[in-house]
């Protein structure tokens, strides 16, 4: 009765381990496929950022964040001084707000221009559009996304114009712009003055490898045991 009652509890261990095994073989195996698809993304947007700027998509429904995030763009028009925002924001250069301000173009759709960085202390003049040109400009930098919602822990309060995320459809509609673009373009640093552009972070989490080698680890630990309950058998 005791030795029936071993063999089914080690038969029943086994068959866990089993189960266990072909569960973190399968998640070290997508690990290594994402591995792969996060090697490929950061090649990707590598090549973007480094390439020669090309004119802003015009097919705004088609811009992907996969296959559009980090290109290197220009773009030509007319800020519109009066309608800058402030975005809260922590860069090398201390604390202080990105210069989100609207730029129409010739056919007068609008696009964001993230002009740059300023700190804390000229928060009143970047509001006023001090450091906003009026005429034309052509602006080369890169292309992000819209960042709708707010930051970590803070949202976005349109109605007393207070930003935590770049959400440029946010701004827009407060400012009663329209149409405007689904992202918006972080400017290249192009002069030693404020606001300061070319802060945009390029950088990517990639842990896949030591996430793959951990569920290896496991699959054989649960190995290596399955020995030693037979070995005890």
């Amino acid at each position: 009765m005791i030795m029936a009652r071993r063999r089914f509890l080690s038969f029943l261990f086994l068959l866990l381990a089993a189960v266990a095994f072909a569960g973190f073989m399968a998640l070290g195996i997508w690990q290594v496929k994402r591995l792969a698809w996060k090697e490929d993304l950061i090649a990707r947007v590598e090549a973007r950022v480094h390439a020669e700027a090309v004119a802003i998509p015009a097919n705004w429904p088609a811009v992907r964040e996969d296959s559009h995030e980090y290109q290197h763009v220009t773009v030509s028009g007319e800020y519109r001084p009066e309608a800058v925002s402030l975005v809260a924001a922590a860069t090398e250069e201390g604390q202080g707000y990105w210069v989100m301000a609207p730029l129409q173009q010739a056919d007068g759709r609008w696009v964001y221009i993230n002009q740059g960085f300023v700190p804390q202390a000229e928060r009143k003049a970047a509001e006023a559009g001090t450091f906003t040109p009026e005429g034309a400009v052509t602006v080369t930098g890169l292309l992000r996304m819209s960042h709708p919602g707010g930051g970590v822990l803070r949202d976005n309060v349109p109605a007393e114009n207070r930003w935590y995320s770049r959400d440029v459809q946010a701004m827009a509609a407060r400012q009663g712009i329209a149409p405007v673009a689904p992202f918006f373009v972080d400017a290249a640093r192009t002069r030693e003055a404020l606001p300061v552009g070319g802060l945009t972070v390029i950088q990517f989490r990639n842990n896949h490898l030591v996430y793959a080698i951990t569920w290896f680890a496991l699959a054989l630990g649960m190995v290596l045991a399955s020995v030693l309950v037979l070995r005890h058998r």
